[in-house]
């Protein structure tokens, strides 16, 4: 089989899999000019790789590659490598996750329907890849690991990840028995939530600081821009129903008080999943560190979120949520957040202000029947 015109990237040697039939090519760049790279095979797939083997690759090469065509394959070897940490796992896949990511919102790059189609494929091996990582995670356990892992420079990227990854770990606490299809959509709708973004200028989707009235009415159209794009796509993913998506795309900034944006739509009008990454949006905006601010014990963005409970998120998926996250709360009583905080934003400081007395809401735990599956009401 001819190499030429193939593109590759390098692996850890931690990363291999071994005592298994291999499902891609292992191979090494053979020379020493980067402007002559030279790839040869030098493992194929289908084998079983040693422990031994691999110790004398790591003996003889500097690096070891596998093609980019064989990216997904690599992916999803990953939840089942043996004795390597989770941490160097998630980070392989967020970064793959990032270079999907990259190719839609990178400034200069042409947007098609190829690039999109492209992406939106990718994004699914990463979220498969994330689900055999972390689907016995805990809230807890996610955001640890989101603490272990190094952030990139755009703060969209890291979020959306972040955000995908709490959604699936939240769905999972609220429908422990949620099939892999459900969960799949969960994590993608997290982390294509702000694909309209790409239609937004970059110099307010990275400005820290409080928008003005007009420029956060500009970011208010990132719901309906993302709908667009995925409506102009031809989505046919098998089983993930891509209607489910478009609507955490669509829904993500509703609130469930009725006053969120576009479409002012109010409580179960709300698809579960967008309610889900609405949550996952806000706990990741609070808690995760940034080089730009920092950010609320666990305790305490708990309670501040259910100072928004009823409002903006939603009561019952918020209680499963505070349960699995297993924190009495204690913390900042006192504080919350105004309606108009927008998690998919950085903050050089989170506009924290004093709180509103509580009002109790005894019917904020009734049983919600919604199918996590089913498309309810379609957002045109």
């Amino acid at each position: 089989m001819s190499e030429i015109n193939q593109s590759y990237f390098s692996i850890s040697f931690g990363l291999v899999l071994l005592d298994k039939a291999l499902p891609y090519d292992l191979y090494i760049n053979s020379s020493t000019h980067a402007s002559r790279e030279k790839f040869v095979r030098i493992f194929k797939k289908e084998n079983s790789l040693s422990s031994n083997d691999l110790e004398t690759f790591r003996d003889k090469y500097y690096q070891l590659y596998v093609r980019e065509d064989e990216r997904d394959l690599y992916l999803r070897s990953l939840g089942v490598v043996e004795g390597a940490p989770d941490v160097e796992k998630a980070a392989v896949i967020k970064d793959s996750a990032i270079s999907y990511l990259e190719s839609i919102f990178e400034s200069g790059h042409e947007f098609t329907n190829e690039v999109l189609e492209e992406t939106i494929e990718g994004c699914r091996e990463s979220v498969e890849s994330m689900i055999d990582v972390i689907q016995d995670y805990s809230i807890l356990d996610v955001q640890k690991l989101i603490a272990d892992l190094s952030f990139h420079d755009f703060y969209t990227y890291d979020h959306s990840i972040n955000v995908s990854m709490y959604s699936i770990s939240i769905l999972k606490a609220l429908k422990p028995d949620a099939k892999r299809p459900e969960l799949l959509m969960a994590g993608m709708g997290g982390l294509l939530h702000d694909l309209g973004k790409v239609k937004i200028p970059t110099r307010i989707i990275n400005n820290p600081g409080k928008l003005s009235e007009e420029d956060f009415g500009i970011i208010k159209n990132h719901p309906d821009y993302g709908l667009e794009l995925l409506n102009s796509h031809c989505c046919d993913h098998g089983e993930v129903n891509f209607d489910v998506i478009k609507r955490v795309v669509g829904e993500h900034h509703e609130n469930f008080n009725g006053t969120g944006y576009p479409n002012k739509l109010k409580g179960k009008e709300i698809s579960v999943l967008a309610r889900i990454t609405a949550i996952a949006d806000f706990y990741d905006a609070i808690t995760t560190k940034r080089s730009y601010h920092e950010v609320l014990p666990t305790a305490d963005a708990l309670e501040v979120m259910a100072r928004s409970v009823g409002r903006k998120i939603d009561p019952k998926i918020f209680e499963v949520f505070r349960k699995n996250v297993n924190v009495v709360l204690e913390g900042k009583s006192h504080q919350e957040l105004p309606d108009d905080f927008d998690p998919c934003q950085p903050k050089n400081v989170l506009p924290l202000q004093k709180a509103a007395p509580k009002v109790q809401r005894s019917d904020f735990l009734e049983k919600d029947k919604s199918d996590y599956g089913k498309v309810k009401k379609k957002v045109s």
